[in-house]
Parts: C-alpha cells; structure tokens; sequence
C-alpha cells in the first residue's frame, strides 16, 4: 500500500516577524549543550520522533552521532523544567547562504499541552536569528503532530514550498 505524505516548508525571514510566545513558567531554561556528547540528541531523536515516524537516524553508529553533533555549523540547546528534560531544538547555520534551519525540534509527550512548544519554537526562531541568519526555515510534514505545522505559523513562519510524496506504508 502507497502511504501519501504532505511535507510543507516553513520561513520566517526577520525577526520583527516573530509572534513571540512568552516563557509559560519561570522554572523553564534552555541549555546550549557541549559537543563533546551526543547522547541528548540522540535520545531526544528518539523519544520525540517515535510516534512520527522519525526513523532515518535509528541506524547511526555511535560514530555518525559523534561525526554529526561535530558540525561546527550545528547547535543543540535543551529545553529543562527545574533539572528535567522537556525539549529540544538543533540549529544548522549556513554560513554560506547566511540561513539558519531547525533540523528538529520537539518536547516529550508528557510536557504537551502546557504551552511548552510555542515558547520554544520561539526561542529556537530567536537564537537562529542571533546567529545573524537572514531566514530562518524548517520542514514538517503530515506524520508530525497535529499542532506542528500550526506552531509554526502562529510564531509567524509561512510555507514557502509543498510538495506530496509517496512511500510503502510501514
């Protein structure tokens, strides 16, 4: 069976244009990690992206992680409430065309519906900005969350591109 999937493209090209959602509680901080580990990300990838079919990066090596969190381009900042994890989002800045993507970003079920994901998109379309990022863009498609793609345009992204693929059904 032939599964359809809508991928939408999303930018947001200054920062006067973010609708800022503010910070829910005052116990929330966002960490920039260190490179030298890459057990968040990879712990994030999969704990955020089981439900939506994140499965790409499941069969990276130990050494891929490493390579990929190397990325002096790449920048990964957590989410916590007090100490403990809430989300996160990993930035690449393009230095050549001045753009900045949100390669993934997501909170953990068990933090949904408390405002969390708005202010962190937020903070992640700020910090791309604070990279001197001209545009700052990401990619979601029908197998995110429901409110992804809404999240994205209440903080003021619009789609630039669609496009309709199609895969075996897993």
């Amino acid at each position: 069976m032939i599964e359809k999937i809508d991928r939408y493209y999303l930018e947001i090209l200054s920062i006067q244009s973010l609708k800022y959602k503010k910070k829910p509680n005052e116990n929330l901080n966002i960490e920039l990690l260190k490179k030298e580990n890459f057990d968040l990300n990879k712990f994030f990838y999969k704990q955020v992206g089981k439900k939506y079919q994140w499965i790409d990066r499941l069969i990276w090596s130990d050494a891929s992680w490493q390579n990929y969190i190397s990325n002096n381009n790449l920048k990964t900042y957590v989410l916590k409430e007090n100490d403990e994890l809430v989300g996160y989002f990993e930035l690449i800045h393009n230095t050549e065309t001045n753009n900045c993507e949100i390669a993934y970003f997501g909170i953990l079920e068990e933090f949904f519906g408390k405002g969390y994901g708005g202010y962190l998109l937020s903070e992640a379309i700020k910090f791309g900005f604070n990279l001197n990022a001209k545009r700052v863009w990401v990619h979601t498609c029908s197998l995110d969350h429901p409110n992804a793609i809404l999240n994205y345009r209440s903080r003021g992204m619009k789609v630039f591109k669609s496009e309709i693929l199609e895969r075996r059904a897993i």
